[in-house]
């Protein structure tokens, strides 16, 4: 369809089309990221069989589960919230995506929070030997996802607020959400390999 200045309207099924090739994008992006995840867990499972014990210093323990246990019980919580605010907004319910949006994004900070204040409490760090390096790049490359997917939600509370986000407009919270899912998966398997095993 053509319109009075000869600008092409999209139809609706060119608008699905469109949506939809956007999220098989986000789902073809989230699985080069968990190769790149994958990598750096071979390397650190490579590193940890190589070594005599784990941690490989004598002495050197490996940090409390008090604080990574609350960052899990955080971002397990900020899924559940933020798969609150997509449903919220199929449901063309804005008000309620926004609240649930904001508590994603206030659960995120917080775990953004504690995982600083481990960092500087942890009475090792990059310099440790095999453990803290690879206990470093693993944990401070996921908690640099944590900030896209915090500055990704922080984009859509914006557009939100602008009334860009509505029931049949909402292909990028949808986006938001499968990269955030993505990250909360990712720090269960981080948490069971460098806190638990």
């Amino acid at each position: 369809m053509t319109g009075a200045l000869g600008h092409h309207t999209p139809s609706n099924e060119e608008v699905a089309a469109a949506q939809s090739n956007m999220l098989l994008g986000v789902k073809l992006g989230i699985l080069s990221e968990a190769m790149l995840f994958g990598a750096l867990f071979a390397a650190y499972f490579v590193i940890r069989s190589d070594g005599p014990g784990w941690p490989p210093v004598s002495g050197f323990e490996r940090p409390e589960l008090v604080l990574p246990g609350i960052n899990t019980l955080l971002l397990v919580s900020s899924s559940v919230t933020m798969q609150f605010a997509v449903w919220a907004i199929r449901a063309a319910d804005v008000s309620r995506m926004r609240l649930f949006l904001r508590f994603t994004i206030l659960l995120g900070s917080v775990f953004i929070l504690i995982q600083g204040y481990e960092f500087a409490n942890n009475g090792f760090g990059l310099d440790s030997g095999t453990f803290g390096s690879t206990f470093y790049i693993l944990t401070g490359f996921h908690g640099a996802h944590v900030l896209v997917g915090l500055g990704l939600m922080s984009i859509m509370a914006t557009r939100a607020r602008r009334g860009l986000v509505s029931g049949q407009h909402h292909t990028g919270l949808e986006a938001t959400s499968y990269y955030w899912h993505f990250v909360d998966v990712v720090w269960l398997f981080l948490f069971s390999t460098l806190y638990v095993l």
